[in-house]
């Protein structure tokens, strides 16, 4: 068990250092030499360093321990081995990389595509570090702390906080690095939910057919997936009907609207998309029923989920 501790330790130790770099080099690369308006700590730091010549590594490095210290004394020890990698890997990998950012210089100077690239980076990066359960430090520490205190939103600390600190930043800006700001926000949202939900976004179909054991067997047998079947009655007519419910990937998506079309044209379908599907067959491994010699290949194929139901 230790073992297993370890390695899973380590393994998130270097998925967190993956994420940083990444979050880093797009701020050396691309946010940096473009000039580019941003929030965070890293906006804060652009702000002094304008205002008051501070260099920025040296006040990130500041910045971000002692946000450690007040979080960690306020948050707990668990909170602290979170937060720590992040905490001094982002100012080193800060001081690195523009290191060699003055060798090399800038990879673009084109303002449009370091806003875009430096905004996948930024959200690239954030996502894979929250996503093993890590904090980023810096600016994130103030508003679990105003959390913690007050009751306050996280989500609208930070977004208040990031606001704050893109106006300081107009003092020094022209209107086109104001926009490009905007966007570059935009764009590493984005990007950040995407990686948070990646490979786990699923989508579910509800059909309504007097054909739904063709459309059944069609998901089982061309689809390799569950399907669960189940009564309903029609609001107007009253007429009792059975309707087919199944989750796909986005891929197969059209694949099965195209095999549901061929068998019932007039088929009623509804798609929602769903953030994360969880249990056989997604996160967990498929189990294939044992079906008895002389069955057919779609009741062999039947994975162990919920088969017809009726309310």
């Amino acid at each position: 068990m230790h073992h297993l501790f370890t390695r899973q330790t380590l393994k998130n130790f270097l998925i967190v250092s993956a994420g940083n770099f990444l979050y880093t080099f797009g701020v050396v690369f691309f946010i940096l030499p473009g000039n580019l308006l941003t929030g965070g700590t890293t906006g804060l730091a652009l702000f002094l360093n304008h205002a008051l010549g501070i260099p920025i590594t040296v006040f990130v490095y500041i910045f971000n321990i002692a946000m450690f210290l007040a979080g960690s004394k306020v948050l707990g020890k668990e909170f602290a081995l979170t937060t720590a990698l992040s905490t001094f890997e982002y100012p080193t990998f800060l001081a690195l990389l523009q290191l060699i950012s003055a060798a090399a210089g800038p990879l673009t100077q084109d303002l449009l595509l370091s806003t875009i690239f430096g905004g996948i980076c930024i959200g690239g990066g954030l996502g894979i570090v929250i996503q093993t359960g890590a904090s980023t430090g810096g600016m994130d520490i103030p508003a679990l702390l105003l959390n913690r205190w007050f009751g306050l939103s996280v989500s609208a600390i930070i977004n208040i906080s990031d606001m704050v600190i893109i106006l300081l930043q107009f003092f020094y800006a022209d209107v086109d690095r104001i926009l490009y700001g905007l966007l570059l926000v935009m764009v590493y949202t984005l990007v950040l939910n995407k990686v948070l939900a990646g490979g786990k976004e699923q989508v579910a179909l509800h059909i309504v057919s007097p054909k739904y054991e063709e459309i059944n067997q069609a998901i089982l047998s061309d689809l390799d997936r569950g399907a669960t079947l189940y009564k309903i009655r029609g609001g107007l007519s009253g007429e009792e009907l059975w309707a087919v419910q199944t989750i796909v990937s986005p891929r197969q998506l059209f694949r099965l609207q195209n095999i549901v079309k061929k068998i019932d044209p007039s088929a009623f379908i509804t798609v929602s998309e769903m953030r994360e599907v969880s249990g056989r067959g997604f996160s967990l491994k498929k189990v294939y029923r044992q079906t008895p010699p002389g069955k057919s290949t779609a009741a062999r194929q039947e994975q162990a989920q919920p088969g017809r139901t009726e309310p």
